[in-house]
């Protein structure tokens, strides 16, 4: 075979072969997709429940959109190619990032659920603390369990949002009073709680919701303290009900939008104004907004729903500025009260004067 023909067949060959192991060479890495988008103040993509619900108070007519935005992530055992990799890297709708980013120390898929919904149910709660704030309306706090940890003593029989009354008689106001009433007591020993559980309390709950559930308590590892592997913490209480109800959906960073839809419709002024507005970021209970992840590809999950403008909280406009769809404008928030003020110019169509993001 002349030395040419060889030379190109060896080429070739090497090619082939290159292109079969990064074909079948997986890379620790995750992709991130624009996600649906769900208006705030509409209701749920499957039903005609609406996405927030609130009775017992006054609510006025809303028009337009305040649409939270979301992404969608690959499952933490998902392991691409080094081929789709790099054709994730050159698309403009598909976010590559390192795994570890996203699924921290081998993390599961169950573990990041659980985490989202934690995350999730206290931006409701911040939500709702910070448009009620913003109202002048009153906001108590009560002590629920926060999380349930995996295969303990509580699993099954305490859960997640149940707010405790009382701790083997012993009334609780704060939540370091839980676990200072569990250590009196030695593993092995039955603790009794008063709970009102969580779906059946109400904006005043009475004796007639609480129950009494019974926990065996176990051995705290490394220490001879009684545990029975409860996260309490502290919520809020309301004097009317408030119910955000959204089916698979995870995360912090919807707090933003949540509260402006509350806002609106506790409001006689129609905040929108017949525009469609859609954003993210997570806020905390005196309506500061804060960051998150994934804004370029809710940008365009914005722009595709149709949206025209966008709330994106401040720490992220760079990235923002940087990857605006056409046709879409931001706008730079970093408070609740800001982001009704932006509202109130778009109303008034002084949209010149509005916070924009702009690439440093």
């Amino acid at each position: 075979m002349p030395r040419r023909s060889a030379t190109m067949l060896a080429a070739t060959l090497l090619l082939i072969a290159l292109l079969c192991v990064s074909v079948m060479m997986k890379v620790p890495y995750t992709e991130m997709s624009p996600g649906p988008t769900y208006n705030t103040l509409g209701v749920q993509d499957s039903s005609d429940k609406p996405v927030i619900s609130i009775s017992g108070r006054q609510t006025y007519p809303t028009t337009g959109n305040l649409n939270m935005t979301t992404v969608q992530v690959t499952g933490a055992k998902y392991e691409p190619s080094l081929v789709s990799t790099v054709i994730g890297w050159l698309r403009g709708d598909v976010l590559v990032v390192p795994h570890d980013n996203v699924y921290p120390q081998g993390q599961t898929d169950k573990e990041a659920q659980q985490q989202n919904a934690e995350e999730f149910a206290s931006s409701e709660d911040s939500a709702k603390t910070a448009a009620l704030s913003q109202l002048g309306i009153p906001v108590g706090t009560e002590v629920i369990v926060r999380s349930v940890v995996a295969g303990g003593p509580a699993e099954g029989k305490l859960h997640a949002g149940d707010q405790i009354v009382a701790v083997d008689g012993v009334p609780i106001t704060k939540y370091p009073q839980v676990a200072a009433q569990i250590v009196t007591h030695k593993p092995g020993d039955t603790v009794v709680f008063t709970v009102v559980p969580h779906g059946k309390d109400s904006p005043t709950p009475s004796a007639a919701d609480e129950v009494k559930v019974s926990v065996v308590t176990t051995k705290a590892d490394d220490e001879n303290r009684a545990v029975v592997g409860i996260r309490p913490d502290v919520t809020h209480t309301y004097p009317f009900q408030i119910d955000i109800g959204l089916q698979d959906v995870g995360g912090p960073s919807a707090g933003l939008m949540f509260s402006l839809g509350i806002v609106d419709k506790l409001t006689p002024t129609d905040i929108t104004g017949g525009k469609f507005i859609a954003g993210t970021g997570t806020i905390d209970d005196d309506g500061k907004v804060g960051p998150i992840g994934g804004i370029a590809m809710k940008l365009i999950a914005a722009r595709d729903k149709g949206a025209e403008y966008f709330f994106t909280p401040a720490d992220n406009c760079t990235e923002a500025a940087a990857n605006t769809p056409s046709g879409l404008r931001l706008i730079k928030v970093e408070t609740l009260d800001g982001a009704l003020k932006a509202l109130d110019q778009v109303r008034a169509g002084q949209t010149a004067a509005l916070p924009a993001c702009t690439v440093k």
